[in-house]
């Protein structure tokens, strides 16, 4: 008896053409390179060739179009090769650029301030220009400590001194602190997004690319750096 097959299993063929290499491997058929899938699509081929229908024969379309379907995934097997490896050159590049930057303070999305001999400092990000921005500085109670009006600041990025006072005009202890920032340009608010100022001690390397240690902040990533002070 002969098996017809008129063409070669739609499933199969519509998985290799839109996810390539790495979804097949996810399926358990092993296809890991370039030259893995045009064997098993050309022994698929094969196959439906042989086991056709002599009175139906494959249209010459047909081949065609599944030839073109092999020729793209081959194509998109490449390409996650040539991906991968500009991704692993960014990531030692990237990691350079990070040890260059152990022992100097920068400037993180976040809301801590470390108060040490009476002098900390933080910062603000502002979508735009405001004429009225104020800092609120809590403990870590979440007592407030200090409201500071900070009057006029452009937008962009902006570093903040605070001289370690409280609101009484008497000296907080040293310690760590955290903030919030609000904004307005005349009565039109506008968005304030708070910035911690902290020492890079160290960095670390992983699947997301460097990250530096910063003691008072934590593990924050290279790209997330806006100002180095």
């Amino acid at each position: 008896m002969t098996t017809t097959m008129s063409s070669v299993d739609p499933s199969l063929v519509e998985e290799i053409a839109s996810t390539g290499s790495s979804a097949l491997n996810s399926t358990g058929l092993g296809l890991d390179s370039a030259e893995d899938i045009q064997n098993r699509f050309l022994t698929l081929l094969m196959a439906q060739l042989k086991n056709q229908d002599p009175t139906k024969p494959m249209e010459n379309s047909e081949i065609t179009s599944q030839m073109a379907q092999l020729s793209t995934v081959s194509g998109i097997s490449q390409l996650n090769n040539t991906m991968a490896s500009l991704l692993g050159s960014l990531q030692t590049s990237q990691s350079m650029q990070a040890v260059n930057l152990i022992g100097k303070s920068v400037v993180v999305p976040g809301d801590a301030i470390t108060l040490n001999s009476g002098s900390g400092q933080f910062g603000v990000y502002l979508d735009a220009p405001a004429t009225n921005v104020k800092a609120t500085i809590t403990d870590a109670a979440g007592a407030v400590v200090n409201t500071i009006d900070l009057g006029s600041m452009p937008g962009g990025v902006s570093a903040i001194p605070w001289d370690g006072n409280t609101s009484d005009g008497t000296a907080a202890p040293d310690g760590q602190y955290t903030f919030t920032i609000t904004a307005a340009n005349g009565k039109t608010s506008v968005v304030a997004t708070p910035l911690s100022v902290g020492l890079v001690t160290s960095v670390s390397t992983g699947a997301f690319g460097a990250r530096l240690n910063i003691p008072t902040i934590g593990a924050v990533s290279f790209s997330n750096v806006l100002q180095i002070l």
